[in-house]
């Protein structure tokens, strides 16, 4: 896997590759990406579940008990879990959405896809997703897995990273290099 090395250095990357590896050896990646996906849309939704995973104030057993609450709302399935409540007893909740940034990534290369961090102003209709896929295949030749995120202040527009590589449409980045070349 092209960035299971540099994935297994980070905390985020061994809690992330420890998951893989349960979901691979059990055949549920699929499943666990699901879940995981889930765990990662209640995060940006939830005011309350983002406090809960960032809060150091949080004792483990209020921690692993909320987890399981939560986990159990959003009905993921039951290895996610379990493995939600070993974070939070561990007290690394903070790390969720590395984890499962990295455990996307483990994913997609598991698939021989590429990942491609998308951030835009706005969501993005699944046509322009398939769009934005197909752009990509072109450009690097494989398949390639979105990560999603939306960022207001971007106005328009969009940045991919796609490893090191990074394309910045964005209408901000724009305006900032017109206010700059103004100025010189």
């Amino acid at each position: 896997m092209e960035n299971s090395a540099g994935i297994q250095a980070s905390l985020s990357g061994r809690y992330a590759t420890a998951l893989f590896e349960l979901a691979r050896d059990s055949q549920r990646i699929e499943t666990v990406e699901d879940s995981l996906g889930k765990v990662r849309e209640a995060l940006s939704e939830s005011d309350e579940f983002a406090r809960l995973v960032a809060s150091p104030l949080v004792t483990r057993a209020q921690a692993v008990k909320a987890v399981t609450a939560a986990a159990d709302a959003m009905q993921i399935d039951s290895l996610t879990a379990k493995f939600l409540g070993t974070v939070a007893e561990n007290r690394r909740l903070a790390q969720i959405p590395a984890i499962i940034r990295d455990f996307r990534m483990l994913a997609a290369a598991h698939r021989g896809e590429t990942t491609a961090e998308v951030t835009s102003a706005h969501p993005l209709t699944s046509a322009q997703v398939d769009a934005l896929k197909a752009q990509l295949r072109t450009r690097v030749g494989r398949d390639v897995a979105l990560d999603l995120s939306v960022d207001p202040d971007l106005l328009g527009g969009l940045i991919v990273r796609i490893g090191s590589q990074m394309i910045d449409s964005s209408i901000k980045t724009r305006l900032n290099s017109l206010a700059h070349a103004m100025k010189g």
